[in-house]
């Protein structure tokens, strides 16, 4: 329960303004919500299911202090990469507002494309060297679709976009001492 937990406020609080939450935003003007949540959810439970797998090996292969200075690293990386912040390209836009297959089979292509090399992949692969592989790829897959289904409400209630300079500053600070919280435990 402790990885799922972590897993789903980790990766919850990654996908706020991230790309592919922009994505789900751009889905759900054109159809319906719930075969965007689905497309959602199918994507991201593969894409997670591979994370895991890989974090798991790798968190089998190496020390455990070394795995949890490198993961503290890699999440005060992700708290600069979020900073930074994440937009659509026209491109992708364009490729989410004019397609015309299944919603269900759009959303879902869409999204494990956009997922591959992803922070929240890296995240979820960070995760389970620590974590059990099985409480991490579910608790990551809920957060990344609650954090988009919130995208989905939110977007279609309100017509705009969420407040992204002020998701961006808090899901940083998020990672930076989830990151700073790894590097002193390991360390001390």
């Amino acid at each position: 329960m402790e990885a799922f937990w972590i897993s789903l406020g980790v990766i919850f609080v990654a996908e706020l303004g991230d790309k592919s939450q922009l994505m789900a935003m751009t889905f759900a003007t054109r159809f319906k919500p719930w075969p965007v949540l689905a497309g959602i959810t199918i994507a991201t439970a593969v894409v997670h299911l591979f994370s895991v797998g890989l974090g798991g090996l790798i968190g089998d292969a190496l020390p455990k202090t070394a795995i949890a200075i490198v993961a503290g690293i890699a999440f005060l990386g992700f708290a600069l990469w979020t900073l930074r912040g994440d937009e659509l390209s026209d491109e992708e836009s364009q490729k989410a507002q004019r397609t015309t297959r299944s919603a269900l089979i759009a959303v879902t292509v869409a999204f494990f494309l956009s997922e591959l090399g992803d922070k929240t992949m890296l995240a979820t692969i960070t995760l389970a060297t620590q974590h059990g592989w099985f409480g991490t790829w579910i608790g990551s897959t809920v957060g990344m679709v609650v954090a988009d289904a919130l995208a989905i409400v939110v977007g279609r209630m309100l017509g705009k976009h969420l407040p992204e300079k002020i998701i961006r500053y808090a899901a940083a600070a998020a990672f930076a001492l989830f990151g700073a919280a790894l590097i002193l435990e390991a360390v001390l």
